[in-house]
């Protein structure tokens, strides 16, 4: 799954259990359904990954589908010009999604055995993430 910096879900690709992540990176990258600006130096696109994508794999990923790759170990936080921390890292943003998503009974338990319609059921459950946080931005 990819996630934007407040955790609406952007992209989602289903795969075995046995597929480790950086493998599926690729295929997440092409799975968001929203279009985004066009990269310049200026204005990059930045993607923020954990520990697991610190290798060639996923670091081609990430610049094949024009994004900057910011990989940090665990425990390392971003530091101003004078290294001090200005803010803290946002780690647990994915994880917060995925248990937004396990509410819906259809996703913690899976019902679907085609992995087709599991995605469509992961599907309608980002859009109605997306139509919860819409509705309570409106009031």
């Amino acid at each position: 799954m990819i996630v934007e910096a407040d955790g609406g879900p952007l992209g989602v690709v289903v795969a075995g259990a046995n597929v480790h992540d950086c493998r599926l990176l690729e295929e997440t990258i092409e799975a968001v359904v929203v279009q985004r600006p066009e990269p310049t130096q200026e204005q990059p696109q930045h993607l923020c990954l954990d520990k697991g994508y610190d290798n060639p794999t996923g670091r081609a990923a990430a610049k094949s589908g024009g994004h900057t790759p910011h990989i940090r170990r665990i425990g390392q936080e971003k530091l101003d010009r004078r290294g001090r921390r200005r803010h803290k890292a946002r780690r647990w943003v994915v994880e917060r999604t995925l248990g937004w998503l396990s509410k819906c009974r259809g996703i913690l338990v899976r019902y679907a055995k085609k992995s087709c319609n599991y995605l469509g059921v992961i599907q309608l459950a980002c859009a109605l993430l997306w139509y919860r946080r819409r509705h309570r931005l409106a009031f």
